[in-house]
């Protein structure tokens, strides 16, 4: 999406969304026409609800359907499986600068780290981890953009926006693969 679309949050675009189960606790798959717009993970499913409504408050929001759940469900299958892989389009929302930020992160590869350090290197603005890091918690692509990749330079967890024991379970999972 444009930035400027991004601003005007696009002209009231149908956005279908379900909540589904999976080790991690609830998880909400929301599609505009684009691809997958959220994966958003969570304790509480209303809670989760509310966070999509916020970030697109000017969307029509529709519930699943029997299709939509096959995609609820191969999300699903990729956070338990990562090995799968996610083959689905995805409907990227963001600044220019966080979209240089989340290519980047989908170029991590399954089982490894980096540190917000390298991820600033590797976008050519050495000096700008803090706005790296700002840029993994706008994040609205939990796994699919995988910002769980990211850890301090001295290797240790920090902050992630769907908790740091999610954040430990996907790092562990994945290196399992």
């Amino acid at each position: 999406m444009t930035p400027s679309n991004y601003r005007a949050d696009g002209a009231h675009p149908d956005i279908h969304s379900a909540v589904g189960e999976c080790s991690l606790g609830s998880i909400l798959v929301a599609k505009s026409d684009r691809g997958i717009c959220a994966i958003l993970l969570g304790d509480n499913p209303e809670v989760l609800t509310r966070d999509l409504q916020d970030r697109f408050p000017q969307a029509n929001l529709i519930g699943g359907d029997t299709e939509f759940e096959q995609i609820v469900s191969k999300v699903v299958g990729f956070v338990e499986a990562p090995a799968l892989g996610l083959d689905l389009p995805l409907d990227v929302r963001g600044t220019a600068f966080q979209q240089r930020v989340w290519q980047a992160l989908q170029k991590i590869p399954v089982g490894s780290t980096v540190s917000y350090t390298d991820i600033a290197k590797c976008i050519g603005l050495p000096k700008s981890v803090r706005a790296i890091a700002q840029a993994c918690g706008a994040n609205a692509l939990a796994v699919a953009i995988p910002c769980h990749r990211v850890v301090r330079h001295d290797g240790a967890l920090s902050g992630y926006r769907w908790g740091v024991e999610r954040k430990r379970t996907l790092i562990e999972r994945e290196a399992r693969t």
